[in-house]
């Protein structure tokens, strides 16, 4: 298990249908935790590694993607996060990261 902290931007996901689709909010890893998390071994579908996320006083489990448009992974940040910890787009996100 590896823990990380780091400091980066939400931002949305532009969905080929945001109508049906829904709006989807992530932030991407720094480059050299992307670099850590590549390296940690084995992954599950999609390249996908479990972890355990803290922004604020929210945690929960989730996995982080790898993404070829970004160029590293990618954590998905759901709803009741954005909204108790009152994150909007564009907006810095305090992340603590835990592989599990």
């Amino acid at each position: 298990m590896t823990e990380h902290e780091f400091t980066a931007d939400l931002w949305r996901w532009q969905a080929r249908d945001e109508e049906t689709g829904g709006a989807w909010f992530f932030v991407s890893l720094p480059f050299e935790v992307s670099d850590l998390l590549d390296e940690a071994g084995p992954r599950k579908g999609f390249g996908s590694v479990r972890v355990e996320v803290s922004i604020g006083a929210s945690t929960w489990r989730t996995s982080v993607f790898p993404s070829a448009e970004e160029k590293t992974f990618v954590l998905p940040v759901k709803k009741a996060v954005r909204a108790a910890e009152g994150l909007v787009e564009g907006g810095p996100c305090r992340v603590r990261l835990r592989t599990v």
